[in-house]
């Protein structure tokens, strides 16, 4: 499993991105998408060479990092350790190493806010978004204007069904960058589960009016519609989501609900 890192500044979700779908916020394999350059925590070749291994050889890396940690590596080490722990799977341990080195590291606030990130993304992928919650809490105590780190805290909450806290979190991540694409369509989610559909739909429209290629926004419509009891629209614009993106989640998502609507329930 290849994995990939979230960069403080560039506002991306590294090691996983979440999708807010029909029924929940389900996660998306960790190597969905290339991410910048990991926050930095030391420096120097080992700590590189470390860092590269993990994208080859992530079980290599894990062995390396452990010898290196007992040699004295220090933060660059454990970061690198916990990193590999997360890529092969062990996401509880890497969870609770990665924040407690977000607490410990010397680095300044955006790289530890950008570390309690990854913990709170390893905490999702051990499905539990209360710990998620709160390492995304103590990130944006470090970075409180972070717009990754506000939909990070907004997918945590929505996974415990606080909806409006997750709407608090995504309006604000709107305003510093009303342009982004992927909050839009988090905050139409968070908007229907809290039955504001109207708002929801907006949110959508301005996303296909920018990018009507989109498929988690052409997902999100068909939910829109089938949820006003528009079953035909519903279907084209899930039949829309496999044809966009034939081997995402959105489209296993959206055959799924395909399959739902042919059996008649009325609620996604």
């Amino acid at each position: 499993m290849r994995f990939f890192f979230r960069h403080a500044a560039s506002g991306a979700l590294a090691g996983l991105f979440l999708l807010f779908t029909g029924t929940g916020w389900a996660a998306q394999p960790p190597d969905a998408q290339p991410r910048a350059e990991p926050p930095r925590l030391g420096s120097g070749p080992e700590y590189e060479a470390c860092l590269a291994l993990l994208r080859v050889d992530p079980e290599g890396a894990v062995q390396r990092a452990g010898q290196w940690e007992e040699r004295g590596g220090g933060d660059g080490a454990r970061h690198c350790l916990a990193l590999g722990l997360l890529a092969v799977g062990d996401t509880e341990r890497a969870a609770g190493r990665l924040e407690r080195l977000a607490a410990t590291a010397s680095a300044e606030a955006p790289a530890r806010a950008a570390v309690y990130a990854q913990a709170s993304q390893a905490w999702m992928l051990s499905n539990a978004p209360n710990r998620a919650y709160a390492a995304s809490t103590l990130a944006l105590s470090l970075t409180p204007q972070d717009s990754a780190l506000l939909v990070d805290r907004a997918i945590a909450a929505a996974a415990l069904g606080r909806y409006a806290e997750a709407l608090l979190d995504l309006d604000q991540a709107v305003l510093n960058d009303p342009g982004r694409a992927e909050t839009l369509v988090f905050r139409a989610a968070a908007l229907r589960h809290l039955d504001r559909t109207e708002d929801a739909l907006r949110d959508i429209q301005q996303v296909l009016s920018l990018e009507p290629q989109n498929a988690e926004a052409m997902l999100e419509r068909g939910i829109l519609k089938q949820l006003k009891g528009d079953r035909a629209g519903a279907r084209a614009d899930w039949q829309a989501t496999i044809r966009l993106a034939p081997d995402s989640p959105a489209a296993d998502l959206a055959a799924q609900n395909l399959a739902l609507n042919e059996a008649g329930p009325k609620r996604r």
